[in-house]
Protein backbone atom coordinates (compact mmCIF):
# COMPACT_ATOMS: atom_id res chain seq x y z
CA UNK A 1 0.00 0.00 0.00
CA UNK A 2 0.93 3.18 -1.05
CA UNK A 3 2.19 5.82 2.41
CA UNK A 4 0.37 8.88 1.54
CA UNK A 5 2.42 12.31 2.85
CA UNK A 6 1.27 13.99 6.11
CA UNK A 7 -1.38 16.04 5.43
CA UNK A 8 -0.29 19.64 6.15
CA UNK A 9 -3.43 20.85 8.05
CA UNK A 10 -3.08 17.86 10.31
CA UNK A 11 0.86 18.48 10.53
CA UNK A 12 0.27 22.54 11.38
CA UNK A 13 -2.57 21.37 13.84
CA UNK A 14 -0.19 19.09 15.50
CA UNK A 15 2.93 21.15 15.39
CA UNK A 16 0.99 23.79 17.34
CA UNK A 17 -0.08 22.61 20.08
CA UNK A 18 3.41 20.47 20.45
CA UNK A 19 6.08 22.63 19.88
CA UNK A 20 5.99 25.53 22.66
CA UNK A 21 9.29 24.70 24.99
CA UNK A 22 10.26 27.18 27.31
CA UNK A 23 13.46 27.05 28.93
CA UNK A 24 13.40 27.33 32.70
CA UNK A 25 15.32 30.27 34.31
CA UNK A 26 18.76 27.90 35.24
CA UNK A 27 19.03 26.28 31.99
CA UNK A 28 18.41 29.61 30.02
CA UNK A 29 21.27 31.20 32.30
CA UNK A 30 23.12 28.11 31.85
CA UNK A 31 22.66 28.22 28.31
CA UNK A 32 23.75 31.56 27.55
CA UNK A 33 26.61 31.36 29.55
CA UNK A 34 28.21 28.48 28.09
CA UNK A 35 31.14 28.92 25.66
CA UNK A 36 29.26 26.27 23.32
CA UNK A 37 26.03 24.06 22.73
CA UNK A 38 25.68 21.24 20.71
CA UNK A 39 22.01 20.42 19.13
CA UNK A 40 20.80 17.36 17.70
CA UNK A 41 17.09 15.49 17.29
CA UNK A 42 15.86 12.54 19.05
CA UNK A 43 13.49 9.97 19.53
CA UNK A 44 12.02 9.26 23.15
CA UNK A 45 12.32 5.80 24.25
CA UNK A 46 8.68 6.27 25.94
CA UNK A 47 6.98 7.76 22.35
CA UNK A 48 7.66 11.06 20.78
CA UNK A 49 10.35 13.30 18.89
CA UNK A 50 11.73 16.05 19.58
CA UNK A 51 15.40 18.36 19.29
CA UNK A 52 17.14 19.30 22.19
CA UNK A 53 19.99 21.25 23.24
CA UNK A 54 22.71 19.66 25.17
CA UNK A 55 25.72 21.46 27.56
CA UNK A 56 29.55 20.61 26.62
CA UNK A 57 28.92 17.77 29.98
CA UNK A 58 26.10 16.25 28.01
CA UNK A 59 23.09 17.23 29.50
CA UNK A 60 20.08 18.37 27.70
CA UNK A 61 19.03 22.31 28.98
CA UNK A 62 16.65 22.48 26.18
CA UNK A 63 14.27 20.48 24.21
CA UNK A 64 11.11 20.75 21.41
CA UNK A 65 8.74 18.52 20.34
CA UNK A 66 8.59 16.99 16.90
CA UNK A 67 5.64 15.74 15.16
CA UNK A 68 8.10 12.98 13.75
CA UNK A 69 11.19 12.08 13.39
CA UNK A 70 14.51 15.32 12.68
CA UNK A 71 17.70 14.41 11.04
CA UNK A 72 20.24 17.29 11.12
CA UNK A 73 20.43 20.54 12.37
CA UNK A 74 21.96 23.88 11.06
CA UNK A 75 22.64 27.32 13.00
CA UNK A 76 22.33 31.46 11.82
CA UNK A 77 24.93 33.10 13.61
CA UNK A 78 23.65 36.29 12.80
CA UNK A 79 19.99 35.83 14.18
CA UNK A 80 20.90 33.27 16.78
CA UNK A 81 18.18 30.77 15.30
CA UNK A 82 18.21 27.14 14.50
CA UNK A 83 16.50 25.07 11.83
CA UNK A 84 16.23 21.12 12.40
CA UNK A 85 15.07 18.97 9.73
CA UNK A 86 12.44 16.28 8.99
CA UNK A 87 13.83 12.95 8.36
CA UNK A 88 13.52 12.17 4.22
CA UNK A 89 10.43 12.58 3.14
CA UNK A 90 9.20 14.67 5.82
CA UNK A 91 7.80 17.68 5.27
CA UNK A 92 8.29 19.98 7.86
CA UNK A 93 11.30 22.03 9.21
CA UNK A 94 11.03 23.78 12.81
CA UNK A 95 12.76 27.06 13.70
CA UNK A 96 13.98 27.48 17.18
CA UNK A 97 16.27 29.43 19.65
CA UNK A 98 18.65 27.38 21.23
CA UNK A 99 18.44 29.87 24.16
CA UNK A 100 14.47 28.76 24.51
CA UNK A 101 13.53 32.39 24.52
CA UNK A 102 11.52 32.70 21.48
CA UNK A 103 8.67 29.84 20.28
CA UNK A 104 9.46 27.35 17.81
CA UNK A 105 8.35 28.25 13.66
CA UNK A 106 7.13 25.46 11.45
CA UNK A 107 8.14 25.09 7.69
CA UNK A 108 6.01 23.39 5.42
CA UNK A 109 7.24 22.06 2.33
CA UNK A 110 5.48 22.86 -0.52
CA UNK A 111 3.27 20.27 -2.30
CA UNK A 112 5.59 17.59 -4.75
CA UNK A 113 8.45 18.42 -2.40
CA UNK A 114 9.74 17.34 0.78
CA UNK A 115 13.02 17.18 2.94
CA UNK A 116 15.92 15.51 2.68
CA UNK A 117 17.47 16.21 6.39
CA UNK A 118 20.06 19.29 5.41
CA UNK A 119 20.40 22.67 5.03
CA UNK A 120 22.28 25.81 5.34
CA UNK A 121 21.97 29.49 5.89
CA UNK A 122 23.40 32.22 3.63
CA UNK A 123 26.59 34.19 5.74
CA UNK A 124 24.22 37.41 5.93
CA UNK A 125 21.27 34.94 7.65
CA UNK A 126 18.79 36.83 4.85
CA UNK A 127 18.38 33.17 2.98
CA UNK A 128 18.14 29.48 4.01
CA UNK A 129 18.47 26.30 1.37
CA UNK A 130 17.33 23.19 1.92
CA UNK A 131 17.76 20.01 0.23
CA UNK A 132 14.27 18.65 -1.06
CA UNK A 133 13.04 15.75 -3.25
CA UNK A 134 11.25 16.73 -6.38
CA UNK A 135 9.47 13.58 -6.41
CA UNK A 136 7.63 13.02 -9.31
CA UNK A 137 10.26 13.92 -11.64
CA UNK A 138 13.14 12.09 -9.95
CA UNK A 139 15.29 14.95 -9.41
CA UNK A 140 16.80 16.86 -6.56
CA UNK A 141 16.47 20.72 -5.90
CA UNK A 142 17.45 23.40 -3.41
CA UNK A 143 15.08 25.24 -2.19
CA UNK A 144 15.46 28.86 -1.38
CA UNK A 145 13.41 30.36 1.86
CA UNK A 146 13.38 34.11 2.89
CA UNK A 147 14.57 34.33 6.52
CA UNK A 148 13.53 37.42 7.12
CA UNK A 149 10.15 37.42 5.76
CA UNK A 150 8.86 33.96 7.68
CA UNK A 151 10.72 31.86 5.93
CA UNK A 152 8.43 31.87 3.05
CA UNK A 153 9.59 29.59 0.04
CA UNK A 154 11.23 32.02 -2.84
CA UNK A 155 12.17 29.84 -5.11
CA UNK A 156 14.39 26.61 -6.03
CA UNK A 157 17.21 25.88 -8.31
CA UNK A 158 18.74 22.05 -9.33
CA UNK A 159 21.79 20.01 -7.17
CA UNK A 160 22.12 18.12 -10.61
CA UNK A 161 21.16 14.87 -9.65
CA UNK A 162 19.28 12.70 -7.50
CA UNK A 163 18.48 11.74 -4.28
CA UNK A 164 20.52 15.40 -2.55
CA UNK A 165 21.06 15.44 0.63
CA UNK A 166 23.74 17.01 2.97
CA UNK A 167 25.40 20.83 1.52
CA UNK A 168 27.88 23.17 2.71
CA UNK A 169 28.15 26.96 1.78
CA UNK A 170 31.93 27.01 0.86
CA UNK A 171 34.43 30.08 2.14
CA UNK A 172 33.43 31.92 -0.55
CA UNK A 173 29.90 32.98 0.88
CA UNK A 174 28.38 32.20 -3.15
CA UNK A 175 29.43 28.38 -3.66
CA UNK A 176 27.17 25.49 -2.40
CA UNK A 177 29.20 21.71 -2.33
CA UNK A 178 26.02 19.00 -2.58
CA UNK A 179 25.63 15.36 -1.60
CA UNK A 180 23.65 13.06 -4.90
CA UNK A 181 22.88 10.45 -3.24
CA UNK A 182 22.13 8.78 -6.53
CA UNK A 183 18.29 6.96 -5.48
CA UNK A 184 15.55 7.49 -6.35
CA UNK A 185 12.71 7.49 -3.74
CA UNK A 186 9.26 8.70 -3.63
CA UNK A 187 6.80 9.07 -0.53
CA UNK A 188 4.41 6.82 -2.06
CA UNK A 189 6.72 4.22 -0.90
CA UNK A 190 8.03 5.41 2.18
CA UNK A 191 11.61 4.87 2.12
CA UNK A 192 12.35 2.35 -0.46
CA UNK A 193 15.21 2.75 -2.63
CA UNK A 194 13.98 2.37 -6.43
CA UNK A 195 16.55 2.34 -8.92
CA UNK A 196 19.86 0.50 -7.57
CA UNK A 197 20.89 -0.85 -10.41
CA UNK A 198 20.96 2.59 -12.25
CA UNK A 199 22.32 5.13 -9.35
CA UNK A 200 24.98 7.62 -10.53
CA UNK A 201 26.12 9.55 -7.06
CA UNK A 202 27.39 12.53 -7.78
CA UNK A 203 29.62 15.56 -5.92
CA UNK A 204 28.62 19.16 -7.47
CA UNK A 205 29.31 22.78 -6.79
CA UNK A 206 26.13 24.93 -7.25
CA UNK A 207 26.59 29.43 -7.36
CA UNK A 208 23.72 30.14 -5.23
CA UNK A 209 22.90 33.15 -6.56
CA UNK A 210 22.05 31.98 -9.99
CA UNK A 211 21.99 28.67 -9.45
CA UNK A 212 24.75 27.25 -12.31
CA UNK A 213 26.03 24.44 -11.81
CA UNK A 214 29.76 24.99 -11.31
CA UNK A 215 31.60 21.62 -11.29
CA UNK A 216 30.51 18.07 -10.86
CA UNK A 217 32.12 14.49 -10.25
CA UNK A 218 30.81 11.17 -10.46
CA UNK A 219 32.31 7.62 -9.03
CA UNK A 220 33.84 5.68 -11.53
CA UNK A 221 31.18 3.24 -12.94
CA UNK A 222 32.05 0.44 -11.02
CA UNK A 223 31.20 2.54 -7.45
CA UNK A 224 27.65 3.81 -9.09
CA UNK A 225 25.84 2.24 -6.01
CA UNK A 226 28.14 4.37 -3.67
CA UNK A 227 26.16 6.74 -2.44
CA UNK A 228 27.67 10.51 -1.25
CA UNK A 229 25.70 11.47 1.66
CA UNK A 230 27.79 13.33 4.07
CA UNK A 231 30.14 16.09 4.20
CA UNK A 232 31.98 18.61 6.13
CA UNK A 233 34.76 21.14 5.43
CA UNK A 234 37.74 21.72 7.05
CA UNK A 235 39.89 25.17 7.09
CA UNK A 236 41.89 24.38 3.95
CA UNK A 237 38.57 24.49 1.80
CA UNK A 238 38.80 20.72 1.46
CA UNK A 239 35.30 19.06 1.66
CA UNK A 240 35.41 15.57 3.01
CA UNK A 241 32.74 12.95 2.46
CA UNK A 242 31.06 9.50 3.65
CA UNK A 243 29.37 7.49 1.71
CA UNK A 244 26.61 4.04 1.98
CA UNK A 245 27.55 1.23 0.10
CA UNK A 246 24.37 -0.26 -1.76
CA UNK A 247 25.93 -2.86 -3.91
CA UNK A 248 26.60 -6.10 -2.25
CA UNK A 249 26.95 -6.44 1.44
CA UNK A 250 29.96 -8.93 0.37
CA UNK A 251 32.23 -6.01 -1.40
CA UNK A 252 33.80 -3.52 0.41
CA UNK A 253 34.70 -0.09 -1.25
CA UNK A 254 35.87 2.97 -0.19
CA UNK A 255 34.15 5.13 2.04
CA UNK A 256 35.43 8.44 2.96
CA UNK A 257 37.11 10.83 0.51
CA UNK A 258 37.75 14.15 0.04
CA UNK A 259 37.24 17.25 -2.99
CA UNK A 260 39.01 20.15 -3.70
CA UNK A 261 37.75 22.21 -6.14
CA UNK A 262 38.82 21.86 -9.33
CA UNK A 263 40.34 18.25 -9.28
CA UNK A 264 38.64 14.73 -9.21
CA UNK A 265 37.25 13.12 -5.87
CA UNK A 266 39.71 10.72 -4.25
CA UNK A 267 38.85 7.99 -1.93
CA UNK A 268 40.56 7.40 1.24
CA UNK A 269 42.39 4.05 1.75
CA UNK A 270 42.57 2.98 4.97
CA UNK A 271 43.41 -0.15 6.95
CA UNK A 272 41.19 -3.26 6.24
CA UNK A 273 39.82 -3.95 9.38
CA UNK A 274 38.92 -0.07 9.80
CA UNK A 275 36.95 0.15 7.15
CA UNK A 276 35.60 -3.20 7.29
CA UNK A 277 34.38 -2.29 10.90
CA UNK A 278 31.73 0.32 8.83
CA UNK A 279 30.28 -2.14 7.13
CA UNK A 280 29.93 -0.55 4.15
CA UNK A 281 27.77 3.07 5.94
CA UNK A 282 28.89 6.53 6.74
CA UNK A 283 26.67 8.01 9.05
CA UNK A 284 28.23 11.66 9.78
CA UNK A 285 31.19 13.43 8.64
CA UNK A 286 32.82 16.11 11.07
CA UNK A 287 35.84 18.44 11.00
CA UNK A 288 37.63 19.94 13.94
CA UNK A 289 39.21 23.18 12.97
CA UNK A 290 41.33 23.39 16.09
CA UNK A 291 42.77 19.82 15.87
CA UNK A 292 43.15 19.16 12.24
CA UNK A 293 41.17 16.19 12.14
CA UNK A 294 38.56 15.02 10.62
CA UNK A 295 36.04 12.15 12.60
CA UNK A 296 33.26 9.75 10.89
CA UNK A 297 31.03 7.37 12.26
CA UNK A 298 29.70 4.00 11.48
CA UNK A 299 26.12 3.12 13.67
CA UNK A 300 25.74 0.14 11.43
CA UNK A 301 29.14 -1.06 12.30
CA UNK A 302 29.11 0.70 16.00
CA UNK A 303 32.70 2.54 14.67
CA UNK A 304 33.90 5.85 15.17
CA UNK A 305 37.29 7.04 13.13
CA UNK A 306 38.97 9.64 13.54
CA UNK A 307 41.82 11.06 10.43
CA UNK A 308 44.32 13.49 9.87
CA UNK A 309 43.44 15.90 7.28
CA UNK A 310 46.66 16.79 6.01
CA UNK A 311 47.57 13.28 5.45
CA UNK A 312 44.56 11.41 5.27
CA UNK A 313 45.87 8.75 7.96
CA UNK A 314 43.41 7.25 10.70
CA UNK A 315 44.52 8.76 14.02
CA UNK A 316 42.52 6.60 15.99
CA UNK A 317 39.83 4.34 15.67
CA UNK A 318 36.98 3.49 18.64
CA UNK A 319 33.98 1.59 19.12
CA UNK A 320 30.65 3.16 20.13
CA UNK A 321 27.36 1.19 20.35
CA UNK A 322 25.17 3.10 17.94
CA UNK A 323 27.31 5.95 17.34
CA UNK A 324 26.54 8.81 14.66
CA UNK A 325 26.23 12.13 15.80
CA UNK A 326 29.30 14.21 15.64
CA UNK A 327 31.01 17.83 16.54
CA UNK A 328 34.22 19.25 17.33
CA UNK A 329 34.91 19.43 20.61
CA UNK A 330 38.56 20.79 22.40
CA UNK A 331 41.11 19.19 20.42
CA UNK A 332 38.33 15.91 19.89
CA UNK A 333 34.99 15.24 19.20
CA UNK A 334 31.51 15.14 20.76
CA UNK A 335 29.78 11.96 19.95
CA UNK A 336 26.14 10.99 20.43
CA UNK A 337 24.46 7.43 20.39
CA UNK A 338 21.45 5.54 19.49
CA UNK A 339 22.06 3.78 23.00
CA UNK A 340 21.74 7.50 24.58
CA UNK A 341 24.98 8.00 25.25
CA UNK A 342 26.59 11.52 25.25
CA UNK A 343 30.52 10.88 24.75
CA UNK A 344 33.11 14.10 24.43
CA UNK A 345 36.52 14.86 25.04
CA UNK A 346 36.56 15.31 28.56
CA UNK A 347 32.54 14.12 28.83
CA UNK A 348 30.35 10.65 29.20
CA UNK A 349 27.03 11.02 29.83
CA UNK A 350 24.19 8.48 29.50
CA UNK A 351 20.56 9.82 28.85
CA UNK A 352 18.70 6.21 28.58
CA UNK A 353 15.44 8.04 27.66
CA UNK A 354 16.98 9.20 24.63
CA UNK A 355 17.56 7.75 20.86
CA UNK A 356 20.47 10.13 19.33
CA UNK A 357 19.35 10.26 16.15
CA UNK A 358 22.02 10.94 13.13
CA UNK A 359 23.82 14.47 13.41
CA UNK A 360 24.86 17.34 15.75
CA UNK A 361 25.56 20.74 15.19
CA UNK A 362 27.65 22.60 17.37
CA UNK A 363 27.21 26.09 18.73
CA UNK A 364 28.88 28.82 19.46
CA UNK A 365 26.55 31.15 20.68
CA UNK A 366 29.66 34.09 20.69
CA UNK A 367 30.38 33.10 17.24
Amino acid sequence: MKAPLIDRRDFLRAAGAGLASVMAPPAWAATLAADAVFATAFVKRGGGFGAAVLSEAGKVLHAIDLPDRGHDVTFDPVSKRSVVFARQPGTFAVVFDHSGREEPQTIASVPDRHFFGHGVFSTDGALLYATENDFDNAAGVVGIYDARANFSRIGEFPTYGMGSHELLLLGDGRTLAIANGGIETHPDFGRAELNLATMKPSYVLVDRITGDLIEKHELPPALHQLSIRHMDADPSGTVWFGCQYRGPGTDSPLLVGRAVRGKELQLLDMPRDVLSGFRNYIGSVAANPAAGTVAVSSPEGNSLVVVDAASGKVVTASKLVEVCGLAPDGAGFMATSGAGEVVGAATKRSEPDYVWDNHMLRIDPAA
